[in-house]
C-alpha cells in the first residue's frame, strides 16, 4: 500500500514539474488555437469580416463620409503610405493578421502571407473600390509574392555562410 502512495506521489509531483510529456507540443497547440480563431466572427469583442467583400461593408460602416472622400481623392500609392502605420495597424492587431482570423486565413489563401502586407493588400483594395476601379486582385498578390521573394533573396544575400559541409553520397 505504501508502495502504491508513494508511486501516485511520485507521478502527481512529477506531472506538476512538467515531467511527463506534453499532450501536443507546441506547434500542435498553436494550429489548434489557429484554427479555432479562422472560424470566429468575433474575437475580443471585436467583428472580424468573412471576406474582402465583407471587410468593405465593414470599413464602410466604421469610417465616416468625410474620411471617405478624403482617402478616395490621394493617389493610391500615397494613401496607403500614409495610412499603413495608422489604420493598417488597428486593422492588423483587430482583425488578428498575426494570431489568425477567418479574414487572415481568406487572405493568406489568395497567397499574401504576411500580416503587414494584408493590411496594404485591404487599404489598396479598399481605394480601388471606393473609386469604383478593377480591384486586380490576382496582379496584386502577384506583386506581393514577388516583393517578399526579392525580400528573402536580399536577406540570403547578405547573410554570411558560418560553416558549410560537404557530403559526399553513398552508394
Amino acid at each position: 500500500m505504501k508502495l502504491l502512495t508513494a508511486l501516485i506521489l511520485l507521478l502527481v509531483f512529477a506531472s506538476n514539474l512538467g515531467l511527463t510529456q506534453p499532450s501536443t507540443s507546441p506547434d500542435e497547440a498553436a494550429e489548434k488555437k489557429y484554427q479555432e480563431r479562422i472560424k470566429k466572427e468575433y474575437i475580443y469583442g471585436v467583428y472580424i469580416p468573412e471576406d474582402l467583400p465583407d471587410a468593405f461593408e465593414r470599413l464602410n460602416k466604421l469610417i465616416d463620409k468625410e474620411s471617405k472622400d478624403k482617402f478616395k481623392s490621394v493617389p493610391e500609392d500615397i494613401a496607403v503610405k500614409k495610412l499603413h502605420f495608422s489604420f493598417g495597424r488597428w486593422m492588423i492587431y483587430n482583425w488578428g493578421f498575426y494570431e489568425g482570423s477567418r479574414l487572415s486565413h481568406h487572405i493568406r489563401e489568395l497567397g499574401i502571407y504576411h500580416p503587414d502586407d494584408m493590411a496594404r493588400f485591404i487599404i489598396t483594395t479598399y481605394h480601388r473600390y471606393l473609386n469604383k476601379e478593377e480591384l486586380k486582385i490576382k496582379e496584386l498578390v502577384e506583386t506581393f509574392q514577388a516583393k517578399q521573394e526579392k525580400e528573402k533573396e536580399s536577406r540570403k544575400n547578405r547573410g554570411t555562410v558560418i560553416h558549410k559541409e560537404v557530403r559526399k553520397k553513398q552508394n
